[in-house]
């Protein structure tokens, strides 16, 4: 009687990798879904933006116009005697956008609400 002998070497299947591959539609597919919160933000402002408008009701704006020889510091203190001028001086700066404390005169200068009486 013959005995057949079996090998211990295992065979296994090559491992075969696969590459992802986007199709133009899978591409579309993403780019929309990528974009559509900045869609969605965008439309949201645009709608919305007429929300933070001010009323023009009974509001009013003191204004001081700039004479010559005047200077930003002296305006400050005409407009609150009792204040700090310094914080005055800043206030006015930062209401009006003023890049310098150069003045001219016939310059119209919005005063701050605080020291409006």
């Amino acid at each position: 009687m013959s005995a057949i002998t079996y090998g211990t070497a295992v065979r296994t299947a090559p491992v075969v990798t696969t590459r992802l591959r986007l199709t133009r539609r899978g591409r579309a597919v993403i780019a929309a879904l990528v974009s559509l919160p900045l869609v969605i933000a965008l439309v949201s402002m645009t709608l919305n933006g007429g929300g933070a408008t001010a009323t023009s009701g009974d509001v009013v704006v003191a204004t001081v116009t700039v004479e010559a020889g005047e200077s930003l510091w002296s305006v400050a203190a005409a407009i609150a005697p009792e204040a700090s001028t310094a914080d005055v001086v800043a206030d006015l700066i930062a209401v009006n956008d003023l890049s310098s404390a150069e003045l001219l005169p016939g310059q119209v200068l919005i005063v701050p609400a605080r020291y409006a009486d």
